[in-house]
Order: C-alpha cells, then structure tokens, then sequence
C-alpha cells in the first residue's frame, strides 16, 4: 500500500535527496557487465538483488544521518517493454521485475525511514530510445501508450509516485504525464539538456514545461532536470515560464562532459564532489523551490554527501 500517493512530502521546503549515478556505480565501481545499462535486470538473483540493496541502503543512512527526506528511486530506468525485449524479458517477467523493484525500496523504507526523514518510493522511468539523442520520436498517444504499461504496474504496488529521467522532447514528457493521470499517480517529469542548456530537441527548458503543462492541464507534481552539469543549465535558469515554481529537482553529472563525449568514453568522470556541492548551493539560489537533490552520471555516495553539506 502506498504511504505518500495522496501527499507527497517533497511538495514542501524540506530537503529530499537521491541516490547517486546508478548505472555508473554499477559499472565503473561495482565492475559489473550492465548491458543496455539495464539495473533492473540484477533483480534476477540473489546476488544482484543484494547488491542494489546495499547500494540503496547507503544512500537511506545518508539521508537518515542529514535528517533530510530520501527518493527511493527503484533501479527501473530500463525496464519497459523495448529495453527489456533486448534483455530477453517478455510482459509477465517485466512487469515482475517492476514489481520487485518496489518491493525492494519498501524493504528499505521499513528498515530506514524515520520521522525525520520521510521516504518517498519513486517507480522511475527512462525513454523508450536514447536519452542523449531523438532517435526514436513518438506522437504524445504513442508515448502514452508505450509507457502505460509501466506505470499501470507501478500503480499496483506501493509507490508513491513515478518520475521519469532524461528525457529530450515534450511529446514523450506529455505522454507520461497523461500515462500518470490515468493511472492516478502522481509524476515528476525530468529533462536532460545539452551543453548549452536546451533540449536535444532544439526546445529551451522553459518551453518544453511549458508545452508539457498545457497539453496535460499542469497535470506533472513538479519538474526535474537530469544528466548534465550545473555549468550547462544555470545560466537559463530565469523565470520564463514559472521555471522557478515548476523546477524542484535537479540530478546533475559531475562531469563538464557533453553528451557526446560521455558517450564515447571508456572511463568515469567522477568530477569534484565539493565543487559539485558548491554548485547545488548557488542553484538554490536561482530556483527557490529547489528541493530533491540528487546525482547522475559520475556521482556516489561522497557527492550526494557534499551536497548536503553544502546546502545545510
């Protein structure tokens, strides 16, 4: 059963934190094989279940120890229909895994949450083709239905919400939203954008909130920006659009890397968690809803930290 559906907690002043850079965690820490950077599928077995545990678990006693609230993203960014096809998954195994994604992030509330540090369970969604570029463009309806599926799964479980990251077009965006309302879960929609802070699409951030709230009635609980460094995004940063209302969650890089290079890298730039920190610090000061703090590509355990001491 879900606790926060009705409410979510983020939706006041108080800091939420996220983990950091899954995926890469994952590979450039974990050293494991992560093909199609599919998290989800480590749920498989004993094993790989009880490594994301421990990484989730690090991030709650982060959270816990800072007395700020946790997002308890389940590692789900991969897991909808085309991707997990690649994986060999058919519907019945997908939406299991969903599943016991969920019931992973509620095992970890229950040992974890505490009154001062309220634990939203997040079903987290991905693009359908590659977030870093529009290969694949659906019609609003498409998107709809492609990630209907997901979301309707999660509706059955005990989150509290879904969000979706790095996405670079509005159609795909608006048509979560309207996946979201029809299954009456609330949803906070993240976009990525290039080094000098537009979508991939060619949209500025400001239009592309914009278009998304008037094709679904504001329906998004709030906004999110995803993958790419402060350094690329905070100089658009204005009020167009009610940015500053809209925006309450960003999940940076820690590397200046374009997207393009991060692509083509064979290592991991992890960047400097304290600069990091210190460029969390000075976003608040451009967004005064800014809330969920988080990390993406590059970041662990010690930028998430620095974040939070830097915004204390």
């Amino acid at each position: 059963m879900s606790k926060y559906r009705n409410k979510l907690p983020q939706m006041k002043d108080k800091i939420f934190v996220t983990d950091g850079g899954l995926e890469t965690t994952l590979v450039f820490h974990e050293k494991l094989p992560l093909p199609f950077f599919a998290a989800f599928d480590l749920l498989k077995d004993q094993s790989g279940l009880q490594t994301l545990r421990r990484y989730f678990e690090r991030y709650a006693t982060i959270a816990r120890e800072q007395g700020a609230g946790f997002i308890l993203e389940a590692p789900t960014w991969r897991a909808s229909k085309d991707w997990a096809q690649k994986l060999g998954y058919d519907a019945i195994t997908l939406a299991d895994a969903n599943r016991k994604a969920i019931g992973l992030m509620s095992e970890v509330r229950e040992n974890y949450e505490t009154p001062a540090s309220p634990m939203v369970i997040s079903g987290n969604l991905g693009p359908r083709g590659d977030g870093y570029v529009m290969d694949m463009k659906m019609t609003v309806a498409q998107a709809r239905d492609y990630h209907s599926q997901q979301i309707e799964t999660f509706a059955q479980t005990d989150a509290d919400m879904v969000s979706v990251l790095t996405l670079n077009y509005t159609e795909e965006a608006t048509g979560i939203a309207l996946a979201a309302r029809d299954h009456g879960m609330p949803v906070a929609i993240s976009f990525t954008v290039e080094t000098d802070g537009q979508l991939p699409s060619g949209d500025s951030l400001a239009e592309a909130i914009r278009k998304t709230d008037e094709q679904t009635d504001a329906y998004p609980a709030y906004y999110m920006i995803n993958c790419a460094h402060p350094s690329h995004f905070d100089h658009v940063l204005n009020d167009a659009y009610g940015m500053h209302e809209r925006i309450r969650g960003v999940r940076a890089n820690a590397s200046k890397r374009s997207h393009a290079e991060l692509d083509n890298t064979e290592d991991l730039d992890d960047g400097n968690p304290d600069e990091l920190g210190n460029h969390y610090q000075q976003l608040r000061k451009l967004l005064p809803n800014l809330n969920v703090l988080g990390g993406c590509c590059g970041t662990d355990h010690r930028h998430i930290e620095a974040i939070c001491m830097a915004v204390a």
